[in-house]
């Protein structure tokens, strides 16, 4: 049996943001695109399956804002954008395999 620690206020509102984070839909698949070698805006669409171009920009900005992923212009003609994950979004990657583990073993909650 796992021992839990106490967990404060403070620490309950830092999880309840960061699971907010990731949970916005589309948010952990193009994280995980860009983690996984898809640098460019058309390669993160054709990566993700169903996500509009709307979408993607905006979920982008937030990423950014969120420093998961870092934006790189390239001066060139035209001019390039490419995404990259960072550290911190590589590290959120991480703590969310055992998530993944999880879905993988329960499979769809079950509905009301």
């Amino acid at each position: 049996m796992t021992t839990w620690q106490h967990i404060d206020d403070a620490e309950c509102l830092r999880f309840a943001s960061s699971i907010e984070l990731i949970g916005k839909r589309w948010s952990s698949g193009i994280l995980l695109a860009i983690a996984q070698g898809a640098t460019r805006f058309s390669e993160i669409t054709a990566t993700v399956t169903g996500l509009s171009d709307r979408l993607l920009a905006q979920r982008l900005k937030e990423l950014e804002r969120d420093r998961l992923i870092e934006r790189q212009v390239i001066a060139s003609t035209p001019v390039q954008v490419r995404y990259a994950a960072t550290q911190r979004g590589l590290d959120l990657l991480n703590a969310l395999q055992p998530l993944v583990g999880w879905g993988q073993k329960y499979g769809t909650p079950a509905s009301n």
